[in-house]
């Protein structure tokens, strides 16, 4: 549905002054819904259409419920294309309408803009109605109940991708031996030329063997599948898993997707700060009219609403990004200002540079998450923010403050980013025990697997794969082998 006048003026008038404050974006398309079509479209991942599974079911059910009783609101939806699509929604007040639609241009800005973003595709409303006409036709052949269990199992494993395979440059690799391929003889060991009676001494016959073995043992590496381990497990499941073609399909579809939200993800602190600084901007210095700016305070304030114990991305991003601005305004960076060790001048400290939105226009293209955060946030922002360690107590019934060491802080945010907060694992063997069994490895970094979860998703790998699958882990400073043969599941010390 096209806006009414007032609002296409409104959004013209918006759109200049987002460009006059040097926000580049592709054109963007708003559309009116009401909260139903917007709740659907929402239950999507904010496209118009998706291939048919429960689970979209399931989410608009959510999303439906949780508006009716009142618990939430959606204000905006956009979506990384070009050009970008947005929804407004019809029950939005004027100021409301005005403030979604600064913000999304501050969302479109960063879209195009982030280095993270580069590699995503810009057509993907025409490749998500391209899948959903792909595995309708697989569930017309192969059945509605088949294609969703697959999918169910291809879901289940769509965070065993790599989200910096993009930026990664890797050499063509040379046809392995193996499958349509002669067996290469392995090199002979040189010699070095010598007398008869001295060749004992020259080439002693316990270096020999050694450098025998050596050489074997690279030609074995050579051989194995994978080469190297590999950390998109979607990848090589595609590339080597027993499975059918549409069942190739279907994985493949997912991992594209999976592959195109994975930036947002990655970016979703950094995305929602740059778009909330923006709004905030363009709403108090240009587009709010007097008797709207309590109505945008109100509605500002609301959206960035922080209790204790949980992160609101739009309130950390967007105060992140005025403390650069402001330390990079006042030359509040560098040797100096770090070797400083008055605090009554650090204080006082002002170069008067003006770079804080040069600066911040450099992070918003460079920065994901965990750098945003790593470089950014130090001791005064968390006090500031009144960021803390929080814990459960069993006998209050309640999350208590239990750390307030901002270092400890910044560490648990830290690692609640990277990787989005879930477990690494690896491909290492696809013939473990030269039996064609699949054998992965979870890189530990101090917090143990679920094995519940870990032995879900054992078993939706089994289901690819087709043969028993390991899983190699630590737990209590101590290895541990998960496995399961399509039968039960086991585990053992290592």
């Amino acid at each position: 549905m096209a806006l009414p006048p007032d609002l296409e003026a409104a959004r013209r008038e918006i759109e200049r002054y987002a460009r006059e404050f040097g926000l580049d974006f592709y054109d963007v398309v708003f559309e009116m819904l009401d909260y139903d079509h917007l709740n659907e479209i929402a239950a999507y991942g904010g496209f118009p259409t998706r291939y048919p599974h429960w689970r979209f079911g399931m989410d608009y059910e959510e999303l439906s419920k949780s508006y009716s009783y009142g618990l939430s609101k959606i204000y905006e939806l956009v979506i990384n294309n070009n050009p970008v699509y947005a929804y407004l929604m019809k029950a939005n007040a004027p100021v409301e309408q005005k403030l979604v639609m600064a913000h999304v241009f501050g969302h479109a800005d960063f879209f195009k803009n982030n280095l993270w973003f580069s590699r995503t595709n810009r057509r993907m409303v025409d490749a998500m109605a391209n899948h959903a006409s792909r595995v309708r036709s697989h569930m017309d052949r192969h059945g509605v109940e088949t294609v969703e269990d697959f999918i169910d199992a291809c879901l289940s494993l769509e965070n065993l991708i790599d989200p910096h395979t993009g930026f990664i440059e890797r050499q063509d690799k040379k046809p392995r031996p193996g499958a349509g391929a002669e067996e290469e003889e392995p090199p002979e060991v040189r010699r070095l030329p010598s007398k008869p009676y001295m060749d004992s001494y020259i080439n002693p016959p316990a270096f020999m063997e050694e450098q025998k073995a050596k050489l074997a043992s690279r030609a074995r590496q050579k051989r194995q599948l994978p080469a190297e381990p590999q950390r998109d497990v979607l990848q090589f499941l595609i590339e080597h898993a027993p499975l059918e073609n549409w069942q190739r399909d279907v994985l493949s579809i997912v991992r594209d997707e999976a592959y195109y939200f994975a930036p947002q993800a990655m970016t979703k602190i950094l995305n929602e700060g740059w778009a909330s600084y923006w709004h905030s901007t363009i709403m108090t210095q240009r587009a709010a009219a007097s008797d709207e700016v309590v109505d945008f305070a109100d509605h500002h304030a609301g959206t960035l609403a922080m209790s204790p114990g949980r992160i609101n991305p739009y309130k950390v991003g967007i105060e992140l990004f005025r403390q650069i601005e402001e330390r990079w305004n006042k030359g509040r960076f560098g040797k100096d200002y770090d070797d400083c060790d008055d605090l009554a001048a650090r204080r006082a400290w002002d170069r008067k540079l003006g770079l804080g939105r040069q600066k911040i226009f450099e992070v918003r293209k460079v920065y994901n998450d965990v750098m945003f955060i790593d470089a950014f946030v130090d001791e005064d922002f968390c006090q500031r923010l009144q960021l803390y360690n929080y814990g459960y107590d069993a006998r209050s019934g309640r999350y208590v403050l239990i750390d307030r060491d901002w270092r400890k802080v910044k560490r648990r945010l830290l690692f609640s980013l990277t990787n989005l907060g879930q477990p690494v694992a690896r491909v290492l063997d696809a013939n473990h025990a030269n039996r064609g069994e699949l054998y992965l490895k979870h890189a530990f970094e101090g917090l143990p697997l679920d094995l519940e979860k870990a032995r879900d998703t054992l078993r939706n790998l089994h289901v690819l794969w087709g043969r028993p699958v390991h899983l190699e882990t630590v737990e209590d400073e101590r290895g541990r082998l998960l496995s399961f043969d399509g039968r039960e599941h086991t585990s053992t010390r290592m």
